[in-house]
Order: structure tokens, then C-alpha cells, then sequence
């Protein structure tokens, strides 16, 4: 579930620090300034001279983000010429050479090719249509680029364009019946006998031959039809060598129905309707892949039936049914990725189930693949590095022989290699931690990898031999760094930031102990500098399981400490925020010493099912969202009444989305432990979630019902003791409106009455007005101060 991206705005009291700091503030003036807070450095990029930096800055509190750039030598800010913006960006999205000397890229819908060393820039194309993705090809002697559904191919030293591909989106004609002329005897002798007996007729025959042979020599070649039916044309690209050309189609399903999300505040004053997503157990569409034998004229398909498990069916089908063998499962092809001369490639196959992914060796000319890595999950395949069905993972070639991917084989995500020959694989890391990136380095020789090693709630840089060893570490300050290595390697840019201080822009030699060139240094405003912001501790509790759940610890100054505790649950399920950087929940944050400076004892869970704790943890929600979580949220209430003096009887819970659901599984499913609890845009029922997301954890609501009853809170509702607020936008996208209104539905025919629900009309998944964000913080410092924040 996708996590909150929220504005810089934050909810403080009157009598809060910072406004007994800086002067008489109510919520609603500091609501309705949203750069207070200042801004971070973000979309961070180097210019092909490896000598220049680009990022997104707003010191100036202007509308939206700027362009900056700095230099290696020169590391004072500057803002770009708004005519070089766009440019820029286009070259950081371009793609070099094998000797790095040349960069190929799009803009504004054309091709260009600079000379890195000179900078000299030659336009490749001029067209009405958009031609992007280039890429080297024909080694290296060509640039193949797309333009709609169609490859070309621009010779750069002939200057010449080829079209290589012709997509149809028809169908393939029937074949044509033969000519029955062409079996008629007879008229085959009259024709020979007019061209023996008449000078008139081979003159004609004569001239036209000799104007179809010029002609002929300037036709293009002829290119064969690729026929895309009712299919979607999606991932085309060609080798190295320029032989083979790869593409998926997929078939969307024409029975999946969507939901319908009325918008109520409009500007013609009538209600209009948003188009929204379909819900998990939806018919989904199927995928084909396919690869073009340029040299032989021959088109076939990637043959999945034979990979090893391919009918295995999951383990919680054993719970409805038994059944000796699955059929053949339906899988998404990614890639294919090549070695560097092609003469090699692999591809990266996902089961739409979830819970199979094969990195096999494919044989471009006949079609079949040699399965080289399994990975089975009886949850679901994720992890760092490794992403979900539609690729997004680190994969690639080191030599010709040698690919490296990354796999949770261990219980945490690591690198590994594997001899496409032998077979014989190799683990480059290892250790209980997670390698959250990996790159290869420039010569093949290294890992570059970011790791939490050193503490779960850190990001750290580091360089490792592609054989393995001891890794060098490259980035030391406690936090996060997200690291950008120039082209050439010699530099690196990094975000980093600490719990209580946002993200800055620094830059450094890319060596182990080389000092850090801070770049930015203005990104917070006066009034924000001027409130003491804590470093909330990140502690360790003990699960009733036996496992160490790791949370973020505000603890009030003794004499201000009331005895009571909040709670909050983050959101996305999949996420971490009991770390040592600056949380994208800054407003919570911000709200969290608010809580803190009033005397409350505040806890901030990683729960099961949070990101940055390996396979185990990840996994630990599936099958039963509200099970395992929950129980560590309970133990963190535990750990609150048996360690830090907290009233047991005044502990409250809040959060947003996921973060929602688990404080209704909460108020329904633990009566007594949380007297409070406010409920953010919540999913309330799984079955009305949407199917990415739902299918990896819960599977479908038809083929594992007993998963999705007991992870729904709709279906608990009469637990409910405490006090709820809940509120929700009627905009939103993401969890539906619809769910918050059937729970209450349920609430009302229960007899229910302590719990209210607050409605934000102009509102999506994620608020943008400030004063929506003010109205429902202040209801939820208003929902704890009347309900547990008094002795």
C-alpha cells in the first residue's frame, strides 16, 4: 500500500514550544504557511562532465521546485537558466556508449548525441512524432531509437535511418488463395508466344523490367508485419548486435469491472464521476513475450511451459482443497537483459500468483530458456533489489559468462553471481541486513551497495569486489544517504539527513574517509531552526514471539510527563520509520513533539510486515494482516505500562492508511489496550482494495477466504470499546470512500455510539489543503486530550 506524500504543514498548539518560542501562532497561521518548514534538496542528477551536480531546491519559498546545480570545483549553489532545465534532465536520463565517451538521449520528442570529452551535440532526429529510449546497438555503431510502436536505427557514420520493426495494430490477414491463373497452361503459352512473335510486346516488357529493377534498388527492404491484435505492445528492445528484437504484448481483461468515485465539489456545481481502479480478484490481464530473429525472418514466442515449478500450486491451497498437480501459471517475461556484445541474455520471469521468480538463460533463437536461479515464496517474492512482478529489480551481466542478481534465499536480500555455464553461484554479501541498492561499477570490478548494515535505521555506501571480501565503506555519518555516483565514479552526491534534521545535498570523493562537502545548508527557515526538535531514541521491545521489534521513543521531560502514550502506526504496511533519518511522516513527527512538549509518552512501531528486517518480517503479515502486527503494536503497549510508567488504561493509537486499518483492528480486536484510537483513510474490508497490493498478502477473496475474514475489520466491528474517530477523504483513489461508509453502515445496525466520523470532501488519499490537514489534527489532539491525556 502506497505510502502518504504529504506537504510541508504541521499542526501545532498555541501553547507549544515553538510558539512560546517564536511568538503567538495558532494552528491555523501555521497551517497555511507550508514552507516554514523550509525544503530539501531533491531529484538529484550529474551532468556528463562528472564535474556538475543538478537538484530540485525552493530556498526562495517560491510556488514549486527550481533547478540548481553545483560543481566539484565551485560548490556554491546556483539556480539553472530556465532554458537549461529540461535540457538537463533529458541528458540524465540518456544512456552512453560502452566506453562512456558518447551520450545518447531524448528531447522534446528527438534524438541528440553528444560527444562527452568536447560536448559537441549532434540532432539525430527532426519530427513531428516523439522519438525516445535510445539505445547503442549494431556495436555500437548504430543508435536505435523508438518512434510509436517502431524501432530505428541511425547509422552514425553513413547517417543513414533504417526502420527495423513494423508493429500492426490489426490482425494478420488471412492467407491469400492461390492464383488459379497461375496453374492455366494455356495462358502460359499464349503469353510465351506474344513475346516470340511480336517486337511490341517485348519492347513494353523490356522497358518495364529495366524501370521495376531501378525502382527496386531504392525500395526500402521489405519488413515483415508484427500483428498486435487486441494486444498492447509493451518492452521493445533490441541486442547489442542489432539481430534480435524483443517485445511483450499483454491482453488487458475485458471483464474486470472499476469502481466509480463521485466528486462532490465542483466547479460547474454538478457532481462528476472519477474513474477508479478495479478491486483484488479482479480478472487480470495475460502477457506474451516474443522475440524477432532479424537475420532469419522469423518471429517466436518465449516458451515458459518447461521452467522448473511451473505448475506448483501454493501451500494455503491445502486449507480448501487438495489436488495432485496446478496447471501451467500464467508469468510476466521482464527483460531480456544482455551481456555487453550480445552475446548472452538473460530474462527475469514473475508468477502473476506471486510466489515463483526465475532468472534463466534465454536462447534468442530458438526461444527456450535454461532456468539459472529459482526463487520460491509461499508468501510472496519482494524485497530490496529484487521488486515485484513488473521488474524494478538489480540484475545484469558482469562478463560474458557471469550475471548477478539479488534474492531473499537467506532471509535477507544479498547479492549474488552465477556462471551461466557451470551454473555455479556465488553469494557476494552476507549477514543479517539488507543490500537496499547495488550497481555495478564502470570496469565490472565492484558492487557499489547501500546497506543497514551498521543499524537497521541506517543507509550506508560501500564498495565490494565482484568476487567478494570484506566491503569498504564509503559513507559514515549516522542517518541516510542516498548516494548518486558521477559517470566517471570519482564522485559521489548524496542526500542525507539525521531524525531531526531534513535532507541536505553534500558531496564527496567517492574513497573511504574522505570529508563530505556540504552544498546545502538553508533548507529549514528561521522559525523551524528555532524549535529544539528531538532525536527521538530508537529502542528494541521483545514480541510475546521472542522477536526484537524496533520503534522510535519520545519521552516527555519528567515534570511534564502525564502517564499517558500515543501510539502511531505507520502506513504502506511495507515501510520503516523507526529509523535515524528524516521520516517522510515529518508531519507526524512535528505532531509527536507536540504530544511529547504536553507530557505524553509517544512510540512509533516497525511492526511485522515493515521494510528493512528481511524476508521473515516482511512476510510476517501474510495471510493474516492484523495478527502479527497487531500483536507487536500490543506488546509496544506493554513494553509502555511495564517499563516506561505509562497508565496502561490511557494509551491511545492513530495512524493513516495501513496505519489506519491496524488502530480499527485495534479498537475492534484488543478491547481495554487502547482507550482511544484515530483511523486515517483506512481500509476497513480487503476485499475492496485493489489487486497488486491485496493478492501478494491476502491471496483472492475467492480462492483464500478464511485470509481476508480474519484480516478485515468490517467483519469485527462489534469489538469496537474505546472511543474511534475516523476520518476519511471523499476523493480518494486509493482507499475508497465506500469503504468508510459501509464500516459505518455497520457501526450505525450495531448500536454502536462512541465513535465519529470526520469527511473531507475536496480530499484524496493523501490531503494537500491545509485546512483539511488542520480540521483533522486538531480532532485527533482533540480525541486524546479529552479521552486519555487527563488524570
Amino acid at each position: 500500500m502506497r505510502k502518504w506524500v504529504l506537504p510541508a504543514v504541521i499542526l501545532l498548539s498555541a501553547n507549544s514550544a515553538y510558539a512560546q518560542q517564536s511568538g503567538p501562532l495558532t494552528v491555523e497561521k501555521i497551517m497555511r504557511d507550508p514552507k516554514w518548514i523550509g525544503t530539501s534538496p531533491d531529484n538529484i542528477f550529474w551532468a556528463p562532465d562528472n564535474q556538475t551536480v543538478y537538484f530540485s531546491w525552493n530556498p526562495d519559498k517560491q510556488l514549486s521546485d527550481s533547478l540548481y546545480f553545483a560543481g566539484v570545483k565551485n560548490t556554491t549553489p546556483a539556480k539553472t537558466a530556465a532554458t537549461d532545465r529540461a535540457l538537463a534532465e533529458a541528458r540524465s536520463n540518456g544512456i552512453y556508449s560502452a566506453d562512456k565517451s558518447l551520450l545518447a538521449y531524448s528531447f522534446r520528442g528527438d534524438i541528440y548525441l553528444q560527444e562527452v570529452k568536447t560536448g559537441r551535440t549532434t540532432r539525430i532526429t527532426s519530427t513531428v512524432d516523439a522519438e525516445v529510449n535510445p539505445v547503442f546497438s549494431f556495436g555500437g555503431k548504430q543508435i536505435v531509437y523508438q518512434q510509436g510502436h517502431n524501432l530505428f536505427a541511425w547509422d552514425r557514420a553513413a547517417g543513414l535511418t533504417t526502420q527495423l520493426t513494423s508493429f500492426d495494430t490489426g490482425n494478420k490477414p488471412p492467407a491469400e488463395k492461390a492464383d488459379k491463373d497461375k496453374g492455366n497452361a494455356q495462358e502460359r503459352f499464349l503469353k510465351a508466344q506474344q513475346l516470340e512473335l511480336l517486337e511490341v510486346v517485348r519492347d513494353k516488357k523490356t522497358k518495364a523490367d529495366a524501370a521495376t529493377a531501378f525502382n527496386k534498388q531504392y525500395d526500402p527492404k521489405p519488413l515483415r508485419k508484427l500483428y498486435l491484435s487486441d494486444k498492447r505492445l509493451q518492452s521493445v528492445q533490441i541486442s547489442p548486435d542489432g539481430r534480435y528484437i524483443s517485445y511483450r504484448l499483454y491482453k488487458p481483461s475485458t471483464d474486470a469491472r472499476n469502481t466509480i468515485i463521485p466528486d462532490f465539489v465542483t466547479a460547474s456545481g454538478f457532481t462528476t464521476d472519477i474513474r477508479g481502479r478495479d478491486k483484488v480478484g479482479a480478472p487480470q490481464g495475460t502477457f506474451e513475450s516474443f522475440i524477432y530473429d532479424r537475420q532469419r525472418d522469423t518471429v517466436l514466442p518465449v516458451v515458459t511451459n518447461d521452467l522448473p515449478g511451473i505448475k506448483d500450486l501454493p501451500d494455503y491451497v491445502k486449507d480448501y482443497t487438495k489436488k495432485d498437480s496446478g496447471t501451467v501459471r500464467d508469468v510476466i517475461v521482464n527483460g531480456p537483459y544482455w551481456s555487453e556484445n550480445g552475446s548472452q541474455a538473460i530474462v527475469d520471469i514473475r508468477s502473476q500468483d506471486n510466489k515463483d521468480r526465475w532468472i534463466a538463460l534465454l536462447d534468442p533463437a530458438t526461444g527456450k530458456l535454461s532456468s539459472l536461479n529459482r526463487q520460491r515464496d509461499e508468501a510472496w517474492i519482494a524485497g530490496p533489489g529484487i521488486g515485484w512482478s513488473m521488474g524494478g529489480a538489480n540484475i545484469g551481466w558482469i562478463d560474458e559468462s557471469n550475471c548477478w542478481f539479488q534474492s531473499e534465499a537467506t532471509g535477507y536480500s544479498h547479492v549474488y553471481t552465477v556462471n551461466v555455464s557451470t551454473r555455479q553461484q556465488q553469494q557476494i554479501t552476507s549477514g543479517n541486513y539488507e543490500v537496499q541498492e547495488a550497481q555495478l561499477s564502470r570496469d565490472n570490478k565492484h558492487f557499489y551497495i547501500t546497506t543497514n548494515e551498521v543499524h537497521p535505521g541506517e543507509k550506508q555506501f560501500y564498495r565490494i569486489a565482484v568476487t567478494g571480501g570484506k566491503a569498504e565503506r564509503i559513507t559514515t555519518m549516522p542517518g541516510a544517504h542516498e548516494v548518486m555516483l558521477s559517470p566517471d565514479e570519482k564522485w559521489i552526491a548524496y542526500r542525507y539527513s539525521y531524525s531531526n534534521k531534513p535532507w541536505e545535498l553534500y558531496l564527496q570523493p567517492n574513497t573511504a574517509g574522505a570529508k563530505p562537502i556540504q552544498i546545502t545548508n538553508l533548507s529549514q527557515s528561521a522559525e523551524f531552526k528555532a524549535y529544539n526538535w528531538r532525536d527521538p531514541e530508537v529502542i528494541t521491545f521483545t514480541a510475546r514471539d521472542g522477536q526484537p521489534v524496533y520503534a522510535r521513543l519520545y519521552t516527555p521531560d519528567p515534570a511534564k510527563k502525564n502517564g499517558a502514550a500515543v501510539i502511531f502506526v505507520h502506513g504502506a504496511g511495507y515501510l520503516q520509520n523507526a529509523h535515524k533519518w528524516w521520516s517522510s511522516y515529518f508531519r507526524e513527527y512535528m505532531f509527536h513533539n507536540l504530544l511529547t512538549d504536553k507530557g505524553y509518552t509517544v512510540m512509533d512501531i516497525d511492526y511485522r510486515g515493515s521494510a528493512g528486517y528481511g524476508r521473515n518480517w516482511r512476510t510476517g503479515i501474510y495471510r493474516h494482516m492484523g495478527g502479527k502486527d497487531l500483536d507487536d503494536e500490543v506488546d509496544g503497549a506493554k513494553y509502555l505500562a511495564e517499563k516506561l510508567q505509562v497508565d496502561a488504561g490511557r494509551i491511545g493509537i492513530y495512524g493513516g492508511s495501513y496505519g489506519g486499518f491496524m488502530t480499527l483492528m485495534g479498537m475492534f480486536t484488543t478491547p481495554g489496550v487502547f482507550a482511544s484510537g484515530a483511523a486515517l483513510r483506512s481500509v476497513t474490508d480487503w476485499a475492496h482494495y485493489n489487486h497488486g497490493y491485496t493478492s501478494n498478502i491476502l491471496n483472492e477473496p475467492f480462492t483464500d477466504s478464511i485470509a481476508y475474514r480474519r484480516s478485515s475489520p468490517i467483519y469485527f466491528a462489534e469489538g469496537l470499546k474505546g472511543n474511534l474517530l475516523m476520518c476519511h477523504g471523499m476523493v480518494d483513489v486509493n482507499v475508497h470512500f465506500q469503504d468508510i461508509v459501509r464500516l459505518s453502515q455497520r457501526l450505525i445496525e450495531l448500536g454502536k455510539n462512541n465513535w465519529e466520523l470526520a469527511v473531507y470532501p475536496v480530499e484524496d488519499h493523501g490531503f494537500t489543503t491545509p485546512s483539511s490537514w488542520t480540521d483533522e489534527y486538531k480532532r485527533i489532539l482533540k480525541l486524546f486530550e479529552t479521552t486519555i491525556g487527563k488524570k
